[in-house]
């Protein structure tokens, strides 16, 4: 057989292989079961977690970071334990918000969550370490205001150093405020958090008067706490009070930030028993728009 006679025959052998190829792939491929997707795992906004301290009952005190700006930003709630224990809560909605949105968070922002600074507070209300439900909550008034206090019977919110005194004021009340200023651990260690991380401003959520109060030591109020106060305000809902004038408030937290030059917010939610998402909501984009606005 000559060289040109073997082309058709070599064509032919081609084609016929490359047919039960193709079959046996076909029928191979019906017989195999479905490919199961891989899951896609969402990317949350979480970049880190801290235990920052430890209550005087070695509870710890809890910090969730988000973000990755250079501009940082830090809310706080149960400064006042149990019984502002809507505080703790509103902080943990937050927090699984940030989760479930993780784009909510400008890029130029950072964020931190200190869900509760008084835990020893919180489980006198509660009984759980951590997390919490409603239905945990004691309905006890005794023990609601016992809740307002750490294991030393101390009101934290009376322990920074702003015109600290060894005695405070709550409503009618005569507090203890510690034996110093920063004497007790929650103090303490939101003391230690913000001077290692120096965030631009700190709201604590409280309860209840459905207000936003700036904050001032000795020099005034800054003026950038004013302009938070507002945009929180106007976007939330609550009234805008620049100083709290319902009885004297020595060793309070937002004065004591005043004092270094950065601007706290007061928001008190309005009842002890709500926490008002879409209202706090509304104020915490307010300050994402602004700061991000002022990086810009």
């Amino acid at each position: 057989m000559s060289p040109s006679s073997k082309k058709p025959v070599v064509i032919t052998v081609v084609v016929l292989v490359v047919f039960f190829v193709g079959l046996l792939v076909f029928f191979g491929s019906k017989n195999k079961p479905p490919v199961t997707p891989k899951p896609v795992i969402s990317v949350v906004a979480t970049s880190s977690y801290k235990a920052i301290g430890t209550s005087v009952q070695g509870r710890k005190i809890e910090a969730y970071t988000y973000g990755n700006g250079t501009t940082h930003l830090l809310f706080a709630g149960g400064m006042h334990g149990g019984y502002e224990w809507n505080s703790v809560l509103l902080a943990y909605q937050f927090m699984d918000y940030l989760d479930k949105n993780p784009t909510f968070i400008p890029n130029n922002l950072t964020v931190t969550v200190i869900p509760t600074i008084n835990p020893d507070g919180v489980y006198e209300v509660t009984g759980k370490e951590g997390r919490f439900t409603v239905a945990d909550v004691s309905t006890n008034q005794k023990v609601l205001a016992t809740g307002r206090f750490n294991a030393d019977n101390v009101d934290l919110n009376r322990n920074f150093d702003c015109n600290w005194q060894p005695k405070g004021t709550w409503q009618s009340k005569t507090t203890s405020a510690g034996t110093a200023p920063f004497s007790e651990p929650g103090a303490s260690t939101v003391r230690d958090f913000v001077m290692e991380y120096k965030p631009v401003s700190v709201v604590f959520w409280h309860s209840a008067s459905g207000s936003v109060y700036a904050s001032e030591c000795h020099n005034g109020i800054i003026p950038a706490t004013l302009d938070i106060m507002n945009a929180y305000a106007h976007a939330s809902g609550y009234s805008a009070v620049k100083s709290f004038d319902a009885y004297p408030v020595t060793g309070d937290s937002e004065g004591w930030l005043a004092s270094i030059g950065i601007p706290a917010l007061t928001v008190e939610l309005k009842t002890h028993n709500t926490i008002e998402w879409n209202q706090n909501l509304a104020g915490i984009k307010a300050l994402f728009a602004y700061y991000t606005k002022k990086s810009g």
